[in-house]
């Protein structure tokens, strides 16, 4: 079965097992669990509560690569055909519920975002309360070269995971990002066999759901448009910050997005309209408006199996995502939680033009927005279409419409722009590198907060609860939340 010695002896490093899976040409290895410490920046599982575990294993085997049968379209409905394969070998951390009376039976597996030159885990660093707290389990993948080996775009001082632990990494192996597509569908299938090869213990997953965020949400389209109808492994897809473009099948999707040099990156690319399992894109004012190649140009009407929220006063990255969500345990004190969404200009050690944005909206609507889609995966109830974000001009002319405080129209609503304290906004800082993805925050001084609540902080914490009930009933926000979001509506004004 195996093409050479060489995949032989590397599948026996895996110390793992051979699992048959349907409609899989190659087999799998997966090996046992990997003792000691995980290499994950932003991501090291301090908030996971007693009742959940963490452990990583490694998966190995061969993966395609894809070429399409007619040039990509804007349409998304491509049709792909495998091209080649390569041997591959990489790592998937998994927290799960101890007991399984605990598990919800969805299974998030998160696309792990490499922008930064190492693996870091973004939609789990937003989404941990919420996943741990209603008893999802997750997995994490380590699908892009650049994870695990390193590339061009880097942080200073942050290292691939190889680089980082060599003695425990040292023997995995990445054929590059063409086959991360396939990769990251064997990641899935893997869950899906869990009963058969204890990746999740005794837990058995009902629904698994992928997510990616940012350059994962580009790799995601593409994956959805080309890949999903051949291979069919998830049951919903959680598209969060995506721009306009896609990945291309080569996989050399940052660089050439800034290089605009990769045909599917510059194109405007929409999710295909006969999507066969429910999709939903969170969009934030960033990605909408991103310079060149911003969302707006593949906007879509909602439909079947596609929603998109468009939500008000989010920036493409934030301080929660920076350094707050390391705060955020689910018991921290109010004031200790307050500090997540504290404005900042400190940007790894730069200081930005503007504060960076702190808007709570982006972590606590991307919680409701999960929660909405495993229910339309549970119960075939699609959430109902929600207002887009309002715009002005065309092209690159194109602008968001603000109200009189300059925060955004239209769009998910929320008590922090409806009943603000701030000007939010996912644009403000010079574009140019990744201080741009930040967006900004400009606080109200004490004369501008006396004229929009002239009885002080008991007038503005009336106006913020019924605004914050009003989100609630509309399921952008969801009730869990309800009394920890006016503590800090109080701490915070």
């Amino acid at each position: 079965m195996f093409k050479s010695l060489i995949f032989s002896r590397f599948l026996a490093a895996a110390g793992g097992f051979l699992i048959t899976l349907p409609n899989v040409v190659h087999a799998q290895a997966l090996s046992d669990r990997v003792e000691g410490t995980i290499t994950l920046g932003q991501g090291m599982f301090e908030n996971v509560p007693e009742g959940y575990e963490v452990e990583e294993r490694f998966l190995g085997g061969i993966a395609n690569r894809y070429e399409s049968k007619s040039p990509p379209t804007e349409n998304g409905e491509w049709t792909l055909v495998a091209s080649g394969s390569a041997e591959f070998k990489t790592r998937l951390v998994v927290v799960r519920p101890k007991d399984a009376e605990k598990f919800n039976g969805t299974v998030v597996v998160e696309w792990l975002n490499v922008s930064g030159g190492t693996d870091a885990a973004p939609d789990w660093n937003y989404l941990h309360r919420e996943l741990v707290r209603n008893g999802y389990a997750y997995v994490a993948v380590s699908a892009q070269k650049v994870g695990i080996d390193g590339g061009p775009m880097a942080f200073p001082g942050v290292q691939p995971i190889k680089r980082a632990d060599p003695d425990r990494y040292g023997a995995l192996v990445h054929p590059g990002d063409a086959y991360a597509m396939d990769m990251f569908s064997q990641a899935g299938k893997a869950v899906r066999q869990s009963a058969s090869n204890g990746l999740l213990g005794s837990l058995e997953p009902m629904r698994v759901l992928a997510i990616g965020e940012s350059q994962s949400a580009g790799f995601l389209t593409t994956y959805v448009n080309g890949v999903e109808p051949l291979e069919h492994v998830y049951d919903g897809y959680l598209i969060h910050s995506r721009f306009g473009g896609a990945a291309p099948l080569d996989g050399d999707y940052l660089v050439g997005m800034q290089g605009q040099t990769s045909t599917l990156a510059k194109m405007s690319v929409r999710i295909r309209s006969d999507v066969s399992v429910p999709v939903l894109m969170f969009i934030t004012e960033t990605d909408l408006m991103a310079p060149l190649r911003g969302y707006l140009s593949a906007r879509q009407d909602d439909s079947a199996n596609i929603r998109t929220w468009e939500v008000a006063g989010t920036a493409h990255a934030d301080s929660y995502i920076l350094t707050g969500a390391a705060l955020d345990t689910g018991s921290a004190p109010i004031d200790v939680l307050a500090k997540a969404f504290t404005p900042t200009t400190d940007f790894f050690g730069q200081q930005l033009e503007k504060p960076m944005n702190a808007a709570p909206q982006h972590h606590y609507v991307l919680q409701a927005a999960l929660a909405a889609l495993d229910n339309w995966m549970r119960n075939g109830i699609a959430p109902a279409s929600r207002a887009r974000l309002e715009t002005d001009g065309a092209g690159l002319e194109a602008f968001l419409k603000t109200d009189e405080v300059g925060n955004a129209v239209g769009g998910i609503r929320s008590p922090w722009v409806d009943v603000p304290t701030s000007k939010l906004s996912g644009l403000g800082q010079p574009v140019g590198g990744f201080a741009f993805l930040f967006g900004s925050t400009e606080q109200f001084d004490e004369k501008k907060l006396q004229q929009l609540y002239p009885g002080g902080e008991s007038d503005y914490l009336r106006k913020f609860e019924k605004s914050l009930d009003d989100a609630i009933c509309a399921g952008n926000i969801l009730p869990d939340d309800r009394q920890e979001i006016l503590s800090l509506a109080e701490e915070l004004y």
